[in-house]
């Protein structure tokens, strides 16, 4: 079909039924050629909606890797940065990342489960005021192979797989959430522009990033849930088969025989090849900073949801990350995503209400609107709340080592802030960190 004679109409892939017949019974009653959704004949996807990802600095993915080096469990991240122009691919589009966030997550050296996050939607919102969209998701699947030369195991590849079914499956979940706007399709939307970073071993056996995205088709399959895993062959999807519930139509894929003839084949299994499709990662030859790191000697605010690694996000952490500063340093100090996401989503805090301000001064670099919020009163509260915890609270049994082993008989005390009872002789909170 032609829009005004130009451009042909953009039609989403559907697998489902066609609402609406009255010609017969629903579903599993009966069924006819109007409300028949097509077979499906998947074909090697010619595009992509996003030619190239590019991550601003080398920084950006060490840091995400530093938890699985010091842990050695698999971790997964989402992209945030935003979509512009490829200056050397005609036409072309990119992703460019400022910042990795990592969810919830609990990680093995095999596998990782996201677990549900109930800042999912703040994360939203500070990055939506930094001028910031999600634009992909990374993935490690690294396996150390000699800690002593820092080489990796390298088992992805052409002999056996680049992605496994279960991780197209998660791509195109992704792509189905993170639609591509389209005003030359019926639904308004047509593929997606959001990519897939995996983080193995190469040839070499040295740590590498590769990119993908699922084609359309794929979508379509996740979206109307008929594509699974197979248990033993990563390298294999399974279309589901008609049933009760669902009807499933007919999925095929074409390869060459023996014999040189092009034949096609039901997908009961489907080689997942043909559903992706190569997005090349790199970092660019001169570093961009989007939020500025910190100089030499500086150590940096910790990433969110690390608590497995004894990295922790709280008062403590922010005061001692906020006495590595000046006054005159706010700025610097400031320029640095997890600290901002802490500070909008930290309910001990009480900056959620005017934390936008300094999330402008921080997208525009503006130093005087940032000053501006350093002298408001709810900064002045937080400051004053940091110079009175101490700089190296005492623990109990540091205490009770220290006074020979016997601990203090007085009355335990509440925080006024998250009601936590502490032991008597705290100075700061044990759960949130904040003074008596």
């Amino acid at each position: 079909m032609l829009y005004r004679g130009k451009f042909a109409m953009l039609e989403n892939i559907s697998c489902k039924i066609k609402p609406g017949c009255t010609e017969h019974p629903p579903w599993p009653g009966g069924i006819c050629t109007k409300c028949q959704p097509n077979a499906v004949t998947l074909n090697r996807q010619s595009y992509r909606h996003v030619d190239n990802t590019s991550f601003e600095n080398s920084l950006i993915v060490d840091r995400f890797l530093d938890c699985w080096r010091k842990s050695g469990q698999q971790r997964i991240g989402f992209l945030y940065g935003k979509y512009e122009h490829h200056k050397d691919v005609p036409l072309g589009i990119k992703a460019t990342v400022a910042a990795i966030y990592e969810p919830p997550q609990v990680g093995s050296p095999n596998s990782v489960k996201l677990l549900p996050d109930e800042n999912a939607d703040a994360v939203t919102s500070v990055a939506t005021e930094l001028g910031l969209i999600r634009v992909g998701w990374i993935f490690t699947d690294l396996i150390a192979e000699d800690l002593s030369l820092g080489t990796v195991k390298h088992y992805r590849g052409m002999q056996t797989h680049f992605l496994s079914a279960q991780e197209c499956i998660m791509a195109g979940d992704l792509q189905n959430q993170h639609p591509n706007a389209c005003r030359l399709s019926p639904d308004g939307h047509f593929g997606s522009k959001f990519v897939t970073v995996v983080v193995s071993g190469d040839k070499e056996h040295q740590i590498h990033m590769e990119g993908y995205q699922v084609s359309n088709q794929c979508m379509a399959l996740v979206l109307d849930d008929i594509l699974v895993p197979t248990r033993d062959a990563p390298e294999l999807g399974y279309i589901r088969e008609s049933s009760n519930e669902q009807y499933v139509p007919d999925v095929f894929y074409k390869e060459i025989d023996s014999y040189g003839n092009e034949v096609s084949r039901l997908a009961w299994p489907l080689p997942i090849e043909y559903l992706l499709i190569d997005v090349p990662v790199a970092t660019p030859l001169e570093p961009q900073f989007t939020f500025q790191p910190p100089g030499q000697n500086i150590k940096q605010f910790p990433i969110e949801n690390r608590n497995s690694i004894a990295e922790i996000q709280d008062f403590h952490a922010l005061a001692s990350y906020m006495r590595q500063f000046s006054d005159e340093q706010f700025m610097e100090a400031m320029s640095d995503f997890h600290l901002l996401l802490y500070l909008a989503t930290a309910d001990m805090l009480p900056l959620k209400e005017c934390i936008k301000t300094l999330l402008t001064a921080v997208k525009t670099k503006d130093e005087d609107l940032a000053r501006h919020w350093f002298k408001s009163e709810e900064w002045s509260t937080v400051e004053q709340l940091i110079k009175a915890q101490a700089p190296s609270p005492t623990s109990f049994h540091e205490a009770a080592h220290a006074d020979g082993g016997a601990t203090s008989g007085g009355a335990m005390w509440t925080c006024k802030h998250c009601t936590f009872l502490n032991q008597s002789d705290h100075i700061n909170c044990d759960m949130c960190g904040l003074p008596k």
